[in-house]
């Protein structure tokens, strides 16, 4: 019988951590013929590639995309996809997250008739600002097979009108990544290199344009960071972007001199892993440490008014907070020494598994049926 050829797609770094798992399920089955596009939406290469490393993802198929604005990088991504789907005539096209990668792979293969696997469906942030909104809408609205995350993702897709036959409810690719990872991390000596010792330091993340391309949320982030207890320091790895912006504001050199504060560049999975283990709490605009934190039972202050991902509020260690900064300041002198730790349904490493099930079985359903 003839394999069933899957193509799935990644194009920038938290990609990688959901589809590693998905990958390495593939190859349980001598049956599947597995595809991997990486799109190069992400315009690092070196921070792409330490993922890439990190995550024992192989070979892929590259298209070389690039920095640019979002219209332009769909236009490409689409143009150079479509050749790939053309040649590689693949049963199922799977893509993860809300890039720009994602949105447009998905709709050059629903333009091909090719059916759409979407891992992380019905995240909802209900903020239309937010460029991953538009790509998560559009992308559910095409897929024909939509894995969801968490019981919001369920109540969002059915008021979206998807049918529920559609819809599997099937845990968290990125926890099974974490979980994957874990022992690895752990064995790194990323604290000692840093000078940092277990519960004495704290994690920043920014990349959102609305804390990043803006002069004054950057200049009250800094306050922020400059009045936090001295016994505390504050790790940033900081984003290229992010370094360009805080230039052009005039920010750099005063972050820079912070004495609470160590900068380093971006970090690969397991470093960033092993520092986030081990954190006091951590503050970000990031919507997967919003997750990997509620696993590991790390506070987590989320520098946004809104989530997508209302469970890690509901059942993990996340606090929306905005830019009210001194809230930050009075949240995190009451951070209590004892971590507690809630599971999240499904979010047990095993989410990987139920989803090449799922789409095994559907695939050669229709195989059968000849549709």
């Amino acid at each position: 019988m003839k394999k069933l050829k899957i193509v799935s797609v990644v194009g920038a770094r938290p990609n990688f951590m959901k589809i590693a798992p998905i990958l390495r399920e593939f190859q349980k089955y001598k049956d599947i013929d597995s595809v991997l596009v990486h799109t190069g939406q992400h315009y690092s290469g070196r921070m792409s590639d330490i993922f890439l490393k990190d995550l024992k993802i192989g070979r892929y198929i590259g298209l070389d995309i690039g920095a640019g604005a979002p219209i332009v990088q769909v236009k490409k991504i689409m143009a150079r996809f479509k050749k790939v789907l053309r040649r590689e005539k693949p049963d199922l096209v799977i893509v993860v997250g809300d890039v720009n990668s994602t949105l447009a792979c998905a709709l050059v293969a629903a333009k091909l008739r090719i059916r759409v696997a979407h891992v992380e469906a019905g995240l909802r942030s209900f903020d239309l600002s937010m460029p991953e909104e538009i790509n998560r809408k559009f992308t559910d609205a095409v897929s024909d097979y939509l894995f969801v995350t968490e019981p919001s993702g369920l109540k969002n897709l059915h008021d979206e009108a998807i049918p529920d036959e559609n819809v599997f409810f099937v845990g968290n690719v990125m926890i099974d990544s974490l979980v994957h990872s874990l022992g690895t991390a752990r064995k790194r000596g990323t604290l000692a290199r840093l000078g940092v010792k277990k519960g004495k330091y704290a994690l920043l993340t920014l990349h959102r344009p609305g804390n990043v391309d803006d002069a004054r949320p950057l200049a009250r982030i800094i306050n922020m960071l400059g009045r936090m207890r001295g016994d505390v320091r504050v790790i940033y790895p900081v984003h290229p972007r992010s370094v360009k912006m805080l230039k052009r504001f005039g920010h750099w050199s005063r972050l820079r001199g912070l004495p609470g504060v160590i900068i380093t560049e971006p970090l690969g999975y397991l470093d960033f892993l092993r520092l986030m283990i081990d954190a006091r709490f951590v503050l970000t605009d990031s919507g997967g440490i919003q997750e990997e934190t509620a696993y590991l039972g790390v506070p987590c202050f989320t520098l946004r008014a809104n989530t997508e991902r209302p469970v890690t509020i509901s059942r993990g260690t996340n606090r929306l907070v905005g830019s009210d900064y001194n809230r930050v300041l009075r949240l995190i002198n009451r951070i209590p020494s004892r971590r507690k730790r809630r599971k999240i349904k499904f979010w047990d490493g095993h989410a990987a598994a139920r989803i090449v099930r799922i789409l095994k079985d559907k695939l050669e359903k229709a195989r059968a049926a000849g549709v």
